[in-house]
């Protein structure tokens, strides 16, 4: 093995981790409510593609999606984003490039809420991935859904 593949290996380790680091801060992210660090995983625009959970796919100015995400997941008193099961794999083409899928438990909390304080939704997410002068960041989001269990309106119930 020459040094040049051992570099080219060394720096495919640390954009692998440095992925995870993103896909596991969109988590964390929206947990604290710190839709500051929230919109920088984010390049500008985004592709979102929620439609199964109700919001068609499209572009969307990182602002105008950033401030969708605070609005709807903001009225929950309590949020827990779990994201593990972190698949990368990069692009032959294009080494700035990679697509990181992982599961998704997303737990949702509304004290006294009729009908329901607790939601919760699982499934994956299809991060796809783009190295910028700021490091890799997320151009593509895919939501999946497998399943749901509680009350998916208790926050939009307290707060209408």
């Amino acid at each position: 093995m020459t040094t040049a593949d051992l570099s080219l290996r060394i720096q495919r380790i640390e954009d692998r981790q440095e992925i995870t680091d993103v896909v596991i801060r969109y988590a964390m992210s929206i947990d604290a409510a710190d839709w500051e660090r929230y919109a920088e995983l984010f390049t500008d625009p985004v592709h979102i593609d929620f439609s199964e959970a109700g919001l068609p796919a499209a572009d969307f100015a990182r602002d105008q999606f950033i401030g969708f995400a605070e609005a709807g997941l903001g009225a929950w008193d309590a949020r827990q984003h779990l994201s593990p099961n972190h698949i990368v794999e990069f692009d032959d083409q294009d080494p700035d490039k990679a697509l990181c899928t992982s599961y998704m438990y997303a737990q949702h909390y509304k004290e006294g809420a009729p009908g329901g304080e607790f939601y919760l939704m699982r499934g994956s997410y299809e991060n796809h991935m783009v190295r910028t002068a700021e490091g890799w960041k997320i151009n593509r989001l895919k939501q999946r859904i497998f399943w749901v269990e509680g009350n998916a309106d208790a926050a939009r119930v307290m707060t209408s």
